[in-house]
């Protein structure tokens, strides 16, 4: 697979493309939806939540950290996840703002 030429696009397609590849994963979309739900849960909420071992949510949990959709907090020999909403916002402008530059009219044949 070719090197992406990240600086050929602007700020918001790259922040956009890999906020995308992050969310781009069901478990993630489900750990997400599950954090929106509950508001905060610890690692092994999750994993009863979903079915996967603790190593694959962690991992997960991870990527989804570093773009910023969520935090943790230690509390005692856990850590406690939730919803970033600052970060939060910000997504959701940047994909609001891509969907709202289609017209909403069909130009095509």
């Amino acid at each position: 697979m070719g090197v992406t030429k990240k600086e050929l696009f602007s700020t918001a397609q790259n922040n956009l493309s890999t906020i995308a590849k992050v969310l781009g994963h069901p478990a993630r979309v489900a750990i997400v939806e599950y954090l929106v739900q509950c508001k905060q849960c610890i690692t092994g909420d999750i994993v009863q939540e979903t079915g996967l071992a603790q190593a694959t949510i962690s991992q997960h949990l991870r990527e989804l950290k570093n773009i910023g959709i969520i935090k943790g907090s230690i509390e005692g020999t856990s850590v406690c996840y939730c919803i970033d909403e600052k970060k939060w916002d910000e997504i959701k402008k940047l994909f609001t703002d891509f969907f709202d530059k289609y017209p909403q009219k069909n130009t095509c044949c």
